[in-house]
């Protein structure tokens, strides 16, 4: 659902290590604290990855996968098999995925109750609930160990992402059909027609893409995206803001060019290469910061390339985020009703839905405008992630 890689630091000081924390709904056991609880301010965790670097965090519905060293750890849920310990129960801790252990993992993704693992060599597994086809093995059966996705076993798969019941996957260096999609498409989020499809259990060809270089792809709820190299975002699934649903992918109407995209399940955040935070969505729980008071709104300007049509565009408003006084932002990451930020000041923000504590801010409230959470003083840099309703933020230690 929400997944970031922690890119190498290209600046003269050296990361040395880190301190984790984690926020939110805990019952469990997605925060790794031991604990089945929800925890409203900001926990510090233990080391995660025995001293070695967690190269990628990847939170679902109420699980989390960490990548080390290409290593795989899961935690959290485990009733539908998503953690691929090969049984159905939960887990309070960081425990290694033995499946995977013959294998180097280079990417993972965590869905509502379903993961994705990629190794170096392209191949693809998947684990978890199944029933609306969104393993990609050509049934409906849930499994709890990773297996195999054989439809690529001649392709190389660079990206797996999983969303509440549908996934995508992006291939490494194609740029003819660069991007497929399986399971759940009743709200368009596979992108595969202009037709109401129930569902695929064997991955298909999302129209549409063929010929742009896609960089990275995103999956929450029913909401799916691609971001190209140009800085150009394409959505498709169930529309934002009340708009009808989209079948097939389209550009977003702006002249502006992303750098990252955080779908929610009725939102999405997006961060130019200004550091500029833009969302698209309602204003359900606090998702949008105020209406009242953001409608620095950047007016939807038809892009004669994109593959939607005209009608499907027109009702889509990118709204300025307030409360963050020109502020540059770094970092994104959405929840399933709530965002984060961190700004080039190490300032982590949270705004949205409250009710699990997952804002980080000592209650249950729901916020309408960007909040700081107190996880340290001075200057710090922080990666940011988010589960349906937990957060988890990574404090970098420099040299």
């Amino acid at each position: 659902m929400d997944e970031m890689n922690i890119e190498e630091e290209t600046e003269m000081e050296e990361e040395i290590g880190g301190e984790w924390w984690s926020w939110g709904a805990g019952t469990d056991g997605q925060l790794g604290t031991g604990r089945l609880d929800d925890e409203h301010l900001p926990q510090r965790l233990p080391d995660l990855s025995s001293g070695r670097r967690i190269s990628q965090l990847a939170c679902g519905g109420a699980h989390v996968i960490a990548l080390s060293g290409g290593d795989v750890m899961t935690w959290g849920r485990g009733t539908s098999g998503q953690l691929g310990h090969g049984e159905l129960e939960s887990c309070l801790l960081p425990k290694p995925v033995k499946f995977l252990e013959n294998f180097t993992t280079s990417y993972v993704s965590a869905g509502w109750n379903h993961s994705g693992f990629v190794s170096d060599t392209g191949k693809l597994f998947t684990c978890g609930d199944g029933s609306f086809g969104q393993l990609g093995h050509g049934d409906y059966q849930s499994h709890c160990s990773p297996v195999e996705v054989l439809y690529f076993a001649f392709k190389h798969v660079e990206q797996i992402a999983c969303g509440m019941r549908h996934s995508l996957v992006l291939l490494k260096g194609s740029s003819e059909d660069p991007v497929y999609g399986f399971g759940s498409g009743k709200r368009g989020q596979l992108g595969v027609s202009k037709d109401r499809i129930r569902s695929f259990a064997v991955p298909q060809v999302i129209f549409g893409l063929g010929g742009i270089k896609v960089i990275s792809i995103s999956a929450n709820g029913d909401h799916s995206a691609a971001l190209s190299a140009n800085g150009q975002l394409y959505t498709w699934g169930r529309g934002f803001g009340g708009t009808s649903d989209i079948h097939l992918p389209q550009t977003l109407p702006s002249p502006l060019r992303f750098s990252q995209v955080a779908l929610g399940w009725n939102h999405a955040l997006l961060l130019t290469g200004e550091g500029e935070v833009l969302m698209l969505g309602g204003n359900h729980h606090g998702m949008l910061s105020d209406p009242q008071t953001s409608r620095q709104q950047h007016s939807p300007v038809l892009d004669s390339s994109s593959v939607g049509s005209a009608e499907d565009s027109m009702g889509l408003i990118l709204a300025k985020v307030c409360g963050l006084d020109g502020t540059r932002v770094l970092e994104i990451a959405a929840g399933a009703e709530h965002s984060v930020l961190v700004t080039e000041n190490g300032v982590v923000m949270t705004w949205g839905w409250g009710e699990h504590g997952q804002l980080g801010l000592g209650n249950t409230f729901d916020q309408t405008s960007p909040q700081m959470v107190k996880l340290s003083d001075g200057h710090n840099r922080f990666r940011v992630y988010c589960g349906s309703g937990f957060t988890y933020a990574y404090r970098i230690l420099l040299s």
